[in-house]
């Protein structure tokens, strides 16, 4: 009774949009990186591998240059993925593009700018993660660019940390759709386990979670039917067996991310819904 309790005031301190159907339209099929199986991560190559090989949208991160440029990167420096080293945060845009991304084999590849790849490939979906979290107005210039670019319809923003999404909510309005944070994603375990789904009022359309966290199975039966009485999908990472990919679909996941997209392209084609 007192964790339903406390559950409970948690919730209420962090309401969002009212109740809504599960988004439309947005695709099973989500190239994590790309296809970084085939090539470089987070590079305009591995993007259209991805699209090539039938995903139907796009998973990404950002970080902010020194000159307040939304890039392409996964990691805080830029040591492992390019031919430099140091940090994004402190380099500007014209450093960062004087990088090679695409190792030994594309020595052309650059670190590409959110907005390339938004325009690079207008029929995408985009699951834009926010890696940084303690750069000031790192927020407000992603959704720039979305504003800029026509996109904000067609994206969806994650975050781990919740005051990340937080104040990208409160740039962007309801302009954007975004995921659920980390604490997000636990307090609605917690609920769902207590069948208390319906005191929640989530600011989020996805909860974007690994089958399995620790000794815990997040992806259940249970959870998926309580995300969806609220009109929140549920998107699974990083998949890239083909039978993981059948059984998933099998409980009812609406996206895999995955970074194997031909692989899911191929189950998906086999596969029919029960």
């Amino acid at each position: 009774m007192l964790l339903g309790t406390l559950a409970g005031l948690v919730v209420l301190a962090m309401r969002g949009r009212k109740t809504r159907p599960v988004p439309a339209g947005w695709p099973v099929n989500v190239g994590h990186r790309g296809a970084p199986v085939r090539l470089p991560e987070n590079t305009l190559a591995s993007f259209r591998a991805a699209v090539e090989a039938g995903a139907g949208g796009l998973e990404l991160d950002v970080r902010l240059t020194r000159d307040g440029h939304p890039v392409v990167m996964h990691d805080a420096r830029v040591d492992r993925t390019t031919d430099g080293f140091g940090a994004v945060a402190g380099k500007t845009l014209a450093e960062v593009r004087r990088l090679h991304a695409g190792g030994a084999g594309r020595p052309d590849e650059r670190v590409p700018t959110l907005r390339e790849v938004l325009q690079a490939f207008p029929d995408a979906r985009v699951n834009i993660d926010i890696k940084d979290r303690r750069v000031p107005g790192a927020e407000e210039a992603v959704f720039g660019v979305l504003r800029g670019a026509g996109a904000t319809g067609r994206v969806l923003v994650a975050s781990a940390s919740y005051r990340v999404l937080r104040r990208f909510r409160r740039a962007a309005g309801d302009k954007c759709d975004t995921g659920a944070s980390r604490l997000e994603i636990g307090v609605f375990y917690g609920l769902s386990l207590l069948r208390l789904e319906r005191l929640a009022r989530p600011a989020y359309a996805a909860l974007q979670v690994p089958v399995d966290y620790g000794p815990l199975r997040l992806v259940t039966p249970r959870l998926i039917k309580a995300a969806h009485s609220l009109g929140v999908r549920v998107d699974a990472w990083t998949i890239n067996d083909p039978g993981q990919m059948r059984t998933l679909l099998d409980l009812g996941v609406d996206c895999i991310i995955t970074d194997r997209p031909e692989v899911l392209a191929k189950v998906l084609g086999a596969w029919a819904p029960g």
